[in-house]
């Protein structure tokens, strides 16, 4: 049993439970996001146009937000976010270890310094008794995220930065579905940022979006998404004529466009019953790898609807008789693709010889991230797809 706990062997001889690898995060992708693609080709409109402002629009009717600004990526969005709100150098930014790289690096970017709050053990959201004990006269912003597609305790933490004049960014890179209290996640706070990488509930190849509840805001955004210019691309070049810019900022190159557009449009159109098809996937995992000793997802709780965008497992040695990466190894085995999300912030290198951040900073974040994997969760997975993954899971964990 020893031999099989060590990190990088697989827990049992490789059976193959499937005839092909059944990849993490594959997207359910469609005729129409396709002839959209083919459209937007043969009218040769390719970069930011009139398609990225469709997607714009129907977004922003989606989640309720008040102005929304289509960008190349949620990490754009989350630095946009920050440089708009104006961080100065040294300002300090609270976020949760428990989150991809690109929430710290984004607040580095901006020129601010990443403070870290541990996280809650039941909802591996950020805690906020923690984020409150890390507030100082230096704190100019909190970054939330909404891990997995769970909400926030978004009532505790809007007064708390309310209370101290903090400006507050949620980074819904996983909860485009996500509300709380029957309010989507991601017009809480001045800006919301949103992913539609290639493994999201919702997709673009690459993509993000960033919601604000104020015109200033996202007019600033958009400048600075593109260049720093005061006109759009697309408005430049449109049969209106031609329209002259100017740099009004020194802004970067994170537009978003139409070829990416053209499939956003018709992914948000389905989003729901997708939704929908992982719910039932999420149920039959929580059924059936009850009592198989690996930790499972917390139910959401009356007031929250989770966006269910990542089903994370969280294995336990003492429980399991293997270590985390070794459960991997034997799933990859049995052609089952699975994810890290994620090794807690502490845990890299560079931001441990950057900050000093030790794991006993944030000891339930480091612990979780021990022990938590992502099994595949996607609404393009078939019947036989689930019942594979459960079958691999069960027999990696040599349960009947």
């Amino acid at each position: 049993m020893n031999s099989m706990r060590r990190s990088g062997q697989s827990a049992v001889p490789p059976v193959r439970s499937k005839d092909r690898f059944l990849v993490f995060g594959a997207p359910e992708i469609a005729e129409a996001e396709i002839d959209e693609v083919v459209a937007s080709m043969k009218a040769r409109w390719l970069g930011t146009g009139p398609k990225v402002a469709r997607f714009e629009n129907d977004f922003k009717a989606y989640i309720g937000g008040n102005h929304a600004a289509a960008v190349n990526s949620c990490t754009a969005a989350l630095h946009l976010s920050l440089v708009a709100m104006g961080l100065q150098p040294g300002d300090e930014v609270i976020t949760t270890p428990m989150t991809f790289c690109a929430t710290a690096n984004a607040i580095i970017h901006a020129g601010g310094t990443p403070v870290l709050a541990d996280i809650d053990p039941v909802t591996l959201n950020i805690d906020p008794a923690a984020l409150a004990a890390r507030v100082t006269p230096r704190t100019r912003a909190a970054v939330i995220v909404h891990f997995a597609g769970r909400p926030c305790d978004l009532d505790a933490i809007t007064t708390l930065c309310e209370r101290h004049g903090i400006t507050l960014i949620e980074d819904c890179a996983h909860a485009i579905e996500t509300q709380y209290k029957g309010v989507h996640v991601g017009t809480f706070g001045r800006y919301g940022c949103f992913s539609f990488y290639a493994t999201k509930n919702l997709t673009t190849g690459e993509g993000g979006m960033v919601i604000a509840r104020h015109r200033d805001d996202v007019d600033r955004v958009k400048v600075l998404a593109l260049h720093g210019m005061s006109k759009d691309a697309w408005k430049r070049f449109s049969d209106d004529g031609y329209k002259h810019y100017d740099v009004v900022a020194c802004g970067f190159k994170y537009n978003m466009m139409d070829l990416q557009a053209a499939i956003g449009i018709h992914q948000l159109a389905r989003l729901e019953q997708n939704w929908l098809r992982r719910q039932q996937i999420w149920q039959t995992f929580d059924r059936e790898l009850a009592g198989t000793g690996l930790g499972l997802p917390a139910p959401a709780r009356a007031h929250e609807r989770h966006a269910l965008h990542l089903y994370t497992v969280q294995v336990d040695p003492a429980r399991c008789g293997l270590d985390r990466d070794s459960f991997m190894n034997g799933m990859s085995a049995n052609n089952i693709g699975v994810g890290v999300h994620y090794r807690s912030l502490v845990e890299h290198p560079y931001y441990r010889e950057r900050y000093g951040w030790q794991g006993g900073d944030v000891p339930v974040a480091f612990e979780v991230g021990q022990r938590i994997l992502s099994l595949p969760l996607s609404a393009a997975m078939t019947d036989a797809d689930v019942a594979d993954t459960i079958t691999a899971v069960k027999r990696v964990l040599a349960r009947p």
